[in-house]
């Protein structure tokens, strides 16, 4: 049966079904991610985690391309981002390298968490309330996906140089309490969903898109501690630059 753009109304529904088919998908990653890093799979558990940061930066996009964004979606969504950055990545690293410190490192654990949906509903609350910082190209704190990310580093170093932690256990759970900290921080950083794709540059940006494509395929940990270096002087720089402009007020 058709519907009135023409178009059989099963093809319609799951069309408008896909953006959160794609959230239960990578809720899934995250689930499973979890069962592999107990098995100390934990290659494919960092992978999955990937997956699921992937998956989190189009559905939001394909719903509204569709015009299927609602608030089942936004639900699910917060939930899928508490459980694929919040729980996941800091249980991977806690199953791959702090076990032996038991007590310390499952409080960061748990910390990292707690600053996760900290983040997350400070979010939902600016979204419904209005209140998020009307520039598009900018957010306060770094986001989840990438605070998920981040966490995940010493791990990328281990598996491209080493195969076995290089930091040590206490070092990995300071870095982790940095991370979750940046997660609720209010150090304004970049959004990559605000950036505008100008059509002008849509051959350059598919030829970037290529190349780190390939760069990951070929040497994707190290592809992965480069982006992550990139991403963290981003921060840096916005964090200077906020405590430059916070003197130059009092002055």
């Amino acid at each position: 049966m058709p519907n009135r753009h023409g178009k059989p109304l099963r093809e319609t529904l799951f069309v408008r079904m896909l953006p959160n088919l794609m959230t239960l998908a990578a809720i899934c990653a995250g689930l499973t991610a979890i069962r592999l890093g107990f098995e100390a799979h934990y290659g494919p558990a960092v992978l999955l985690v990937l997956v699921a940061v992937v998956l989190d930066g189009l559905d939001g996009r394909v719903a509204r391309m569709i015009g299927s964004d609602g608030e089942l979606g936004a639900e699910l969504d917060s939930l899928a981002d508490f459980l694929n950055f919040g729980v996941a990545p800091p249980l991977v690293v806690y199953f791959w390298a702090l076990q032996e410190m038991r007590v310390l490192s499952w409080i960061v654990v748990l910390i990292f968490a707690l600053c996760c949906v900290v983040r997350l509903a400070r979010f939902n609350v600016g979204n419904r309330a209005g209140t998020l910082p009307d520039d598009g190209n900018r957010i306060v704190g770094i986001p989840a996906p990438a605070g998920a990310t981040l966490a995940m580093v010493p791990m990328f170093m281990a598996f491209a140089f080493t195969d076995r932690p290089i930091l040590p256990d206490l070092a990995i759970c300071v870095y982790l309490l940095l991370i979750a900290g940046l997660m609720v921080s209010r150090i304004p950083t970049l959004s990559l969903k605000g950036l505008p794709l100008a059509r002008d540059n849509a051959v350059l940006l598919a030829a970037g898109f290529v190349l780190l494509a390939g760069a990951f395929f070929i040497f994707k940990w190290v592809t992965m501690i480069v982006l992550c270096g990139i991403y963290l002087a981003t921060v840096l720089w916005a964090a200077l630059s906020a405590s430059r402009r916070h003197l130059t007020r009092k002055r």
